[in-house]
């Protein structure tokens, strides 16, 4: 019976080397500092083949397309906007591009540089769910990493600004209202390797705790130092390249804690001032006290993520994704406890397994997963806030019944589908429970 390689597409021998071209994804929000990265990897082999979309002339309704080798310019492509939209646009060019490549050039490996605003786990979702040709465009091609280059110069201003993409002029399409902050946030987490490229302006200890910052942010990511005034391109090249750290599996940021992966990490001591706070609990937030001291919760956040338990809502998995200021919270689906059985096939095999190695008797899966990162952070402090929005052991007493009875701020504010008597979702009615959209404050 024959085998096949988990890195190989379907019919290659288990053993057998896989001869596809590897592709390296590179994203980051400072264009000249991700193509600087870019062509650092070009200089050490001239054969990659470099895809980027060029986003200057977008307000005249195009993006131009390039790919270069060492050798000079190969492709410079206008792309007329589909729909008006630079996501539309980059989905329907960006995969037959990369699968024309890999026919016409076999045994070159490629790199492809998104452009500012776009989030790396939308290009992942394309590889896993779209089909060139009617096949993945992974029949053609491994997807080795996913690596974000972040400039040390004006990481922290990103992070803490409440500007918005449209306020800069870069927005990816008419409806596109995402903040600086949260594009930032979302390139780095999903990276499975950061580089950090330069020096930060205020000096080495400034760029250390650069470094700490962006480890507690993305605790599972390799860490790679670049200092811009002198680069080893070949050093680079071995660090970035030919890694194999993309796992396919690996879930978005937000369902990372559903899923059973690590949230973040509990550092409550600083380290060059930065600390991470992990709060679990297994009892569910009051409505009223939690909204209460939302605006205190992140006082002192840079970034604060997970999800949490609400009691008056207590079939909804809330999302709780803060960033640039602004927080977010919106529905994740139903937790596995209120799902009938046959309905748990739906979820994945990762958080059926993580659900069941943490299951409680009473409560099943419901629980609080919540990391809050920030300089000079006072957990201690964060965690009694927290805490002190938990039921009391008397609330906790009433029941469930009761709970739906608390006045809630939150009230309407993530639909879940309606279920049939038999469990199934009632096809009359619209699901929302996927989309982490909510209440924002």
């Amino acid at each position: 019976m024959m085998s096949t390689s988990p890195l190989a597409p379907a019919g290659t021998l288990a053993g057998a080397a896989d001869l596809r071209p590897a592709l390296t994804v590179l994203s980051g929000f400072w264009p000249g500092t991700t193509y600087a990265a870019a062509r650092a990897l070009l200089t050490a082999d001239p054969t990659l083949l470099l895809v980027r979309h060029d986003l200057t002339e977008v307000h005249a309704g195009a993006v131009q397309r390039i790919v270069r080798d060492g050798s000079g310019l190969l492709e410079d492509v206008r792309i007329e906007l589909a729909h008006g939209c630079v996501s539309c646009t980059l989905r329907e060019d960006v995969l037959p591009t990369l699968a024309r490549l890999a026919r016409t050039h076999p045994g070159r490996d490629l790199i492809l540089m998104l452009p500012e605003v776009v989030e790396p786990e939308a290009v992942a979702t394309a590889c896993a769910h779209c089909l060139v040709d009617g096949a993945p465009v992974t029949d053609l091609l491994r997807i080795d990493s996913y690596v974000t280059v972040v400039d040390a110069e004006h990481l922290i201003d990103a992070l803490a600004t409440t500007d918005d993409l449209k306020s800069l002029g870069i927005h990816a399409a008419a409806d596109d209202d995402r903040a600086v902050a949260d594009v930032v946030v979302r390139q780095i987490e999903y990276a499975d390797t950061i580089v950090l490229w330069g020096l930060s302006r205020d000096g080495e200890f400034d760029t250390s705790r650069l470094s700490v910052l962006l480890d507690r942010m993305a605790p599972w990511t390799t860490q790679v130092r670049v200092d811009a005034e002198l680069v080893d391109t070949h050093a680079l090249s071995r660090q970035l390249r030919d890694t194999r750290r993309h796992r396919p599996d690996t879930p978005g940021t937000l369902t990372r804690g559903l899923e059973g992966y690590a949230l973040g990490v509990h550092e409550p001591h600083p380290d060059c001032g930065v600390v991470s706070a992990l709060f679990r609990a297994r009892r569910p937030f009051h409505p009223g006290r939690l909204h209460d001291a939302l605006e205190e919760l992140n006082a002192e956040a840079i970034r604060s993520r997970g999800h949490l338990w609400l009691a008056s809502q207590p079939e909804t998995v809330i999302a709780w994704d803060f960033a640039g200021g602004g927080l977010a919270l919106g529905s994740l689906g139903r937790w596995l406890a209120v799902l009938p059985d046959e309905l748990w096939a739906e979820a994945s095999d990762h958080r059926r397994l993580a659900a069941a190695l943490d299951w409680d008797p009473y409560y099943g899966d419901r629980h609080q997963h919540l990391v809050f990162i920030g300089l000079d952070l006072a957990a201690a402090e964060l965690h009694r806030t927290l805490a002190a929005c938990l039921l009391t052991d008397a609330e906790l007493a009433d029941g469930e019944e009761v709970w739906r009875s608390y006045p809630d701020p939150f009230a309407g504010c993530f639909p879940l589908v309606t279920l049939t008597p038999d469990g199934s979702p009632d096809p009359d009615l619209p699901d929302s429970s996927a989309n982490p959209e909510g209440e924002s404050a």
